[in-house]
């Protein structure tokens, strides 16, 4: 029998792969992106377009590689977003909280440190997370939102490159072991 095949060994070695932070970096970094998303789209529109909130929900979810602090994580940044956008109370909250599990899920199947990797799965989140905010305000509010997959296709671009070079400047606010 080969150990090294044992699931109970590669779950430990799971366990021993997630990334630690320090807790100033994990209130400060993504109170700064709520603040990013709030304030900064007014001097540069363009700007808009970028979900700081959700990659920081994505980043930590993927490197934390726990279901409960992923859903956590989105629930918390999801809710302060909701407290500063016009959006219904718990949008946001509900929407981040299903990125937060999904993406800790799978945080624990996949190589999260390969760039590559990264690219797709914040491009994947991206929808994701544009698809259930559409589903919800419809199905909860029977508000009429419009949904364009080819606008969100890339706008879901735009994110995850941006992606990419955040995850990588995070990676350096990670606690070394």
């Amino acid at each position: 029998m080969n150990y090294s095949d044992d699931p109970l060994l590669i779950a430990e070695r799971r366990e021993r792969e997630a990334s630690r932070f320090r807790a100033r970096v994990v209130l400060l970094v993504p109170l700064a992106a709520i603040l990013f998303q709030f304030y900064v789209p007014r001097v540069f529109e363009f700007l808009e377009y970028l979900e700081m909130p959700l990659l920081v929900t994505v980043y930590f979810a993927l490197m934390r590689r726990d279901p409960i602090s992923g859903t956590l994580i989105g629930a918390a940044v999801g809710l302060a977003q909701d407290a500063l956008s016009s959006k219904p109370l718990g949008m946001f909250g509900i929407v981040k909280s299903l990125v937060g599990y999904f993406a800790a899920t799978a945080g624990l199947k996949l190589d999260v440190d390969h760039p590559v990797i990264r690219f797709f799965l914040a491009l994947f989140f991206f929808f994701f997370h544009q698809f259930f905010f559409w589903v919800l305000s419809r199905a909860l509010l029977s508000q009429p939102v419009d949904f364009a997959p080819g606008r969100t296709a890339v706008l879901a671009l735009f994110n995850a490159c941006v992606a990419v070079s955040l995850f990588h400047f995070l990676d350096k606010l990670r606690e070394r072991s």
